[in-house]
């Protein structure tokens, strides 16, 4: 049985999709506007909060993209989101469609478990 004494992270799916806006933009206008509109007021309001990438409007329509984003605990987490909120990226930019938030493996911390997982061989 393992225990841990810090809070597991929250991480959280944000299902978004693009918007005319971001779309009518060159690459190297949409990395600038990430970086000097988005990242700042990321890191000006944040600390312990790390994100991941994913496209998927090769597959789905409803969602262009999956951002992963993890925080230290649900305090760093809240703190993001209105960092976002106050940038273009929330509603000019993107859509966000849905917010799945959830941590790792919580049912096996809640039970005193260890966690159940499978992998690649």
């Amino acid at each position: 049985m393992s225990t841990e004494e810090t809070a597991p992270p929250v991480t959280a799916f944000m299902l978004i999709k693009t918007q005319p806006e971001w779309l009518a933009m060159t690459p190297e206008e949409r990395v600038n506007a990430f970086a000097t509109e988005v990242v700042p007021a990321i890191k000006a309001r944040t600390k312990g909060v790390r994100s991941r990438f994913y496209d998927t409007e090769f597959y789905s329509t409803r969602v262009t993209d999956v951002w992963v984003w993890e925080a230290d605990d649900h305090h760093a987490y809240q703190l993001l989101i209105d960092a976002l909120r106050e940038t273009p990226f929330w509603d000019r930019y993107f859509e966000v469609v849905d917010l799945l938030v959830g941590t790792e493996n919580g049912y096996a911390r809640t039970y005193g478990m260890d966690a159940v997982a499978t992998v690649a061989t």
